[in-house]
């Protein structure tokens, strides 16, 4: 059967009585007709006078008519074309002139039906959701009627499809027209096509910006060849422009329902924006205030409504580079941290973090500037006292001060125990070595013992030379068995020293002589203006001083220390031959191990080696 290009859509040639160009060529064809049959007519004639026609003149009439021919039957394709298109400008203005999605749909099915002649046709869309091709929008038949849609698996009621070119459509992005499907090779396997014998099918993608968003499919079951490449060409065409109404609708909708969330959620954020901790300003494009919260005028201290006045009013007066920076977002639309401190005449000098970044409207354009304010200024104050309590106290101290009220950092008058070491033999032995190994070397012995005072949670508190003090019970570091902690602490350098023997050459092994005391002393911050450091002044550190020119390779603890710690070492008593003329010292205890129970390695260095120590300068 054969179908008749120009009966698919009702087209309207404008009335004219002036003829075609499709009928002046076939009037040129006819006279081109006669001609020839005239001129066969007299070459019988002429050639009985000894005449005849001149060469090629029967074989140029014969070309000229079939390139007459050849011209109508273009005339009459482009004719049929170029009504077609003025149908389909005229239907593509007509679907483009809504954002109801519902409608586009219909009247695309409508427009694919009229325009093929297809005897159905469907609409699927992508599921946004889950990326697959399963939402059946529309399906008409020839006379516009809504088909059914109670089935599953490419059926619709009535409307037996093939999902398999849909998917393969939808896959590819490429249009597909088969002019009988049970027949193509390629789909003879597709049981939906087999099944239902489907013979003409043709489908197009509908994309936006090279996304295929759905898929226009329509197919006839009796005619075998109805659907040619034109159609395919002029229906790709056409459903690129439906593509764009139909994605341009689905925006309308979605940006309609998100404006209704908006509205909804507008007095919720006013009252959000205002228990929000951080100052919040937001300001239009010239900087007046269009906004603000409750915690912006409590930091800024502004006791009066700040809407329409502009920000420098607002504001202290910021560092010079402030606005600049805020020019710098407006232009990068971009967020940027800015540290500034002004003083704020009732609080004085603040420490802010100001994050800016541009304030967008429902449609993304830049409508302003967005500031929040968080105040930091008494965060940075216990920053600072915390960096100089740092200075004395290890960092694992440090961490675990919960707040800097706790800690008095002032001079005070307290017991504590003080722990003094020094390397014995250092002096000679310095002699014997280039500066840069005597270096290396006395900083490996200082570390041994200054690790060993941190574990313990003591505070080093000076180096001098080959020698080390550590502070227990400070105001920076109260403890009940501060004692008990320092001679521990001493006993670790011991045992450190050992390992530390293992790894150095023999020449370099040297010994520490420890004393430790317990007593009272003035504890404070001692220097000048420009430079201060955290002592102790007072018998404390003198007599430990005293205590370690006394010890050989050992720890000799004073009485004081020597009550407080009894109970858990084993101590011998010895007298002091070292006093620096102080008649209150004549006794001291070695520490000799961990009482039964605890730890029981004895620490004491061994009579012979003491013996020889002797003999070495302190």
């Amino acid at each position: 059967m054969t179908i008749n290009q120009t009966d698919r859509i009702p087209l309207s040639d404008g009335g004219s009585n002036e003829p075609t160009s499709q009928e002046q060529v076939r009037q040129l064809v006819r006279r081109v007709e006669d001609l020839a049959e005239l001129l066969r007519s007299q070459q019988e004639q002429l050639r009985k006078r000894g005449m005849n026609l001149p060469s090629g003149s029967l074989d140029g009439l014969k070309s000229l008519k079939n390139r007459l021919e050849t011209l109508a039957k273009q005339l009459v394709t482009t004719s049929v074309e170029l009504k077609t298109l003025r149908a389909l400008a005229e239907i593509t203005s007509l679907i483009t002139s809504t954002l109801d999605t519902e409608q586009i749909l219909n009247q695309v099915m409508d427009t694919v039906i009229q325009l093929t002649g297809a005897e159905r046709g469907y609409i699927v869309m992508k599921n946004r959701a889950t990326g697959q091709f399963d939402r059946f929008e529309v399906a008409r038949g020839l006379d516009k009627e809504q088909l059914a849609n109670n089935s599953e698996d490419g059926k619709r009621g009535d409307f037996i499809v093939s999902k398999s070119i849909v998917a393969d459509v939808a896959a590819t992005g490429q249009p597909i027209i088969t002019d009988n499907a049970s027949h193509d090779s390629r789909y003879q396997q597709r049981q939906s096509i087999v099944a239902y014998a489907l013979r003409s099918i043709m489908a197009v993608p509908l994309k936006v910006r090279d996304e295929v968003i759905g898929v226009v499919y329509c197919d006839n079951r009796i005619l075998a060849g109805l659907f040619q490449e034109h159609d395919r060409d002029m229906l790709t065409a056409f459903a690129n422009q439906a593509a764009v109404a139909i994605e341009n609708a689905r925006l309308f909708q979605e940006a309609r329902m998100q404006l209704e969330q908006v509205k909804k959620l507008r007095d919720l954020m006013d009252n959000i924006f205002n228990s929000i901790l951080s100052g919040v300003i937001t300001t239009d494009q010239q900087y007046n205030v269009t906004g603000f919260n409750s915690a912006a005028s409590k930091i800024l201290h502004f006791d009066q409504d700040m809407t329409g006045m502009p920000l420098q009013a607002v504001l202290p007066v910021m560092p010079d580079d402030f606005y600049p920076k805020l020019k710098q977002v407006q232009r990068n639309d971009q967020q940027l941290l800015i540290e500034a401190n002004p003083i704020v005449n009732t609080s004085g000098r603040r420490y802010w973090n100001i994050t800016a970044s541009v304030l967008h409207n429902v449609r993304g354009a830049a409508q302003g500037l967005a500031l929040m304010l968080d105040d930091l200024t008494e965060q940075k104050e216990r920053e600072s006292q915390l960096a100089e309590i740092g200075r004395y106290l290890p960092t694992a101290l440090v961490k675990n001060i919960r707040s800097i009220d706790d800690v008095n950092i002032g001079t005070q008058e307290r017991e504590i125990t003080v722990i003094f070491a020094d390397v014995r033999g250092f002096t000679s032995f310095s002699e014997r070595l280039e500066p840069e190994t005597l270096m290396q070397v006395i900083n490996k012995y200082l570390s041994v013992a200054s690790d060993a005072i941190n574990l313990y949670e003591g505070i080093v508190d000076k180096y001098m030379g080959d020698a080390v003090t550590g502070l227990f019970n400070t105001q920076l570091n109260p403890q009940h068995d501060h004692a008990v902690r320092a001679v521990q602490a001493a006993l670790s350098v011991l045992v450190d020293l050992f390992a530390l023997h293992e790894v150095l050459p023999e020449e370099q092994c040297l010994f520490y002589g420890i004393g430790i005391h317990t007593g009272s002393a003035v504890l404070g911050n001692v220097g000048s203006r420009d430079r201060k450091e955290f002592a102790a002044l007072g018998d404390a550190p003198e007599i430990s001083k005293i205590l370690q020119e006394n010890a050989r390779g050992d720890v000799i603890i004073s009485e004081a220390t020597y009550e407080q710690v009894r109970d858990l070492f084993e101590c011998e008593q010895i007298e002091l031959t070292k006093t620096k003329g102080r008649t209150d010292l004549k006794i001291g205890y070695r520490v000799l191990r961990r009482k039964k129970g605890r730890a029981t390695t004895n620490l004491f260095i061994d009579p012979e080696l003491a013996e020889l120590l002797k003999g070495l300068d302190t």
